[in-house]
């Protein structure tokens, strides 16, 4: 038995999903810290906070990946759990705005950072079993594609959610103005949206989508020549797993942390960074109307680059098959480490918008090349909990961030968080170096099959 080859229109609907869930990550990621910020936070313990998101992914992948690679249920293996983490993110969206409706047990920005850690910790639930998802259901060479598809949704999805606080303010009317310590309605409103369109996309890949039963997982692995030893479904097996990891994954790796360290930093201090550098507001400054444009303009941004992304993921499996997939991603990485060192040097407002088509050519290139290159050197039958390992190099960058990205701000940056964001760019720079220490496996054997013919 092998795998069934999908149609396009059933590739997509595989990955609708995550549409909704990069939505709400763009409106977390453009706006977490401008909220914050209102609700009091000095911009030096900004990465303090943020540090709850990648420790909750740091803990919750790895379970997740091993029990739904483990469990099955009426909805399948993978879809209950995407299911229920956009159900909780979705919560998490309608309360991180509306915090400071609970001052009267806590402070706002205390229950604000308490919703980011739900939120993040909910998206990640729900992105690592639709990776594997991803991987289960298609044959090997449809998953660049496949993956390609998913960045370009999850590219759609961010443009809408970026852009949606500066087009309910500049086109609705709606304003983005709120007396000290509120959230302005336009922000309110653009969690709402991006709650409802959440859970919207998710139930049509809940419905759409078939996953292959653990009986018919079994024949296509015996198909594939692949030994299904029996072993314990133990919680520990993650840590046996982790040291088990193949080799391609321990080099990707160290790609997978410095780009995370570099798209960290960005997301953490673009605001104040833009704020002060291009709006020349005082680094204090959270509460004024130029602060709430700043925030809007930083989502336009963000906006542009998932746009680019959206756009450059339907060129990288032709590209990948013209150059390799290594290069593909060493060359996008190039591109995004110069679009984030030209933030640094370029005059307005405006021209940030060419730094940002850098920043989405590399992005495209992080959420897809990786797992393209990962999928095709681990075991289908552990797809899921290496997925969740593979995560580790994620979140651990950014917990580093988080904890010097602060200190360094004010230490040794002299409070000028653009500093930040050009140390992002060098970030990538590195790890577009170190791909070439990646030994791709499905792309050796590719190459190996054209120089027999």
């Amino acid at each position: 038995m092998e795998k069934r080859r999908l149609s396009f229109l059933e590739i997509w609907n595989l990955s609708f999903g995550f549409l909704g869930v990069q939505m709400g990550f763009a409106l977390q990621n453009a706006n977490a810290s401008r909220i914050l910020q209102i609700f009091g936070a000095d911009v030096h313990e900004l990465s303090w906070f943020w540090i709850v998101a990648p420790l909750t992914g740091l803990i919750v992948q790895p379970i997740i990946g091993h029990y739904s690679d483990k469990t099955w249920t009426k909805l399948g293996r993978r879809r209950p759990y995407f299911l229920v983490g956009a159900i909780l993110a979705s919560l998490g969206l309608i309360l991180m705005p509306n915090s400071d409706l609970f001052t009267a047990y806590m402070p706002a920005l205390w229950v604000g950072a308490g919703m980011l850690m739900i939120m993040d910790a909910s998206f990640n639930v729900a992105m690592e079993p639709f990776r594997a998802l991803v991987a289960d259901v298609l044959p090997s060479d449809q998953r660049t594609l496949g993956f390609s598809v998913q960045t370009v949704l999850i590219g759609v999805g961010a443009v809408i959610g970026s852009w949606l606080p500066y087009v309910l303010a500049n086109w609705f009317g709606v304003t983005n103005e709120a007396s000290v310590g509120e959230v302005p309605l336009n922000l309110l409103m653009s969690f709402f949206i991006g709650a409802a369109v959440l859970i919207g996309s998710i139930l049509i890949t809940v419905v759409t989508t078939k996953e292959y039963s653990p009986e018919e997982m079994e024949l296509i692995h015996e198909a594939a020549g692949e030994t299904m030893e029996e072993e314990s479904s133990s919680l520990l097996n993650i840590f046996s797993d982790f040291a088990k990891m193949p080799e391609t994954m321990k080099q990707l790796a160290w790609v997978q942390f410095f780009s995370w360290f570099g798209l960290f930093g960005m997301w953490v201090f673009a605001t104040p960074a833009i704020a002060s550098h291009i709006y020349g507001l005082d680094i204090s400054d959270t509460h004024s109307k130029g602060f709430q444009d700043a925030g809007d303009w930083v989502g336009i941004l963000f906006g542009v680059y998932n746009l680019v992304s959206a756009i450059y993921a339907f060129f990288l499996p032709a590209i990948a098959k013209k150059v390799g997939r290594k290069r593909t991603h060493s060359y996008s990485l190039i591109v995004g480490a110069l679009g984030l060192l030209s933030l640094y040097v370029l005059p307005d407002k405006n021209w940030l918008i060419l730094s940002m088509v850098g920043v989405g050519v590399a992005w495209a290139s992080i959420l897809a090349m990786p797992y393209a290159i990962l999928a095709g050197s681990i075991p289908a039958r552990k797809m899921g909990v290496y997925m969740g390992i593979f995560n580790f190099f994620i979140v651990l960058p950014q917990i580093l961030n988080a904890l010097i990205g602060g200190p360094m701000v004010k230490y040794l940056y002299n409070d000028k968080p653009i500093f930040a964001l050009v140390l992002s760019g060098v970030s990538f720079i590195i790890a577009a170096l170190l791909v070439s220490r990646v030994q791709d496996v499905d792309d050796e054997v590719v190459v190996n099959e054209i120089e027999q013919k």
